[in-house]
């Protein structure tokens, strides 16, 4: 693979977790995600933490993105990062975007989520941060 660090793409899980049916930005950042080279899965809609995990664990990915703007990213997020912790996907990044306030992106992070992107970050930006932190922190 030329331009690939890696012996395989990058796979990574595309999420909305609850009563979010907004997933237009998912799907968005799914598809530019495909286009960098990625194994994307993408979800769908009403997704709880414990499905999140489950379907990450079984398909093996290098990360989990989670799409929120319902408003409920301290709820979500956090009962997402403790699962992990639980089943020991230290090596997994757990990022995401949505509205999310500046002060609740810095708790989050805190908490061990990666970089929360806002509404109209360049998926390029994302692209780029995915790759960078899965080849600093995965092997394979």
């Amino acid at each position: 693979m030329p331009n690939q660090p890696h012996k395989r793409p990058i796979r990574i899980l595309v999420a909305k977790v609850g009563l979010d049916g907004h997933d237009r930005g998912a799907k968005v950042i799914a598809t530019s995600l495909r286009d960098a080279g990625m194994e994307v899965i993408y979800t769908g809609l009403r997704q709880t933490p414990q499905m999140v995990v489950d379907t990450a664990l079984q398909e093996d990915v290098d990360a989990i993105g989670v799409s929120i703007l319902s408003g409920a990213h301290m709820t979500v997020f956090p009962k997402i990062i403790k699962l992990m912790q639980e089943k020991k996907m230290n090596d997994v990044l757990l990022t995401g975007g949505g509205i999310i306030p500046e002060k609740d992106r810095i708790t989050l992070e805190e908490l061990g989520v990666g970089t929360l992107f806002p509404p109209g970050t360049p998926s390029s930006e994302i692209v780029a941060y995915i790759k960078q932190w899965v080849t600093v922190n995965r092997s394979f």
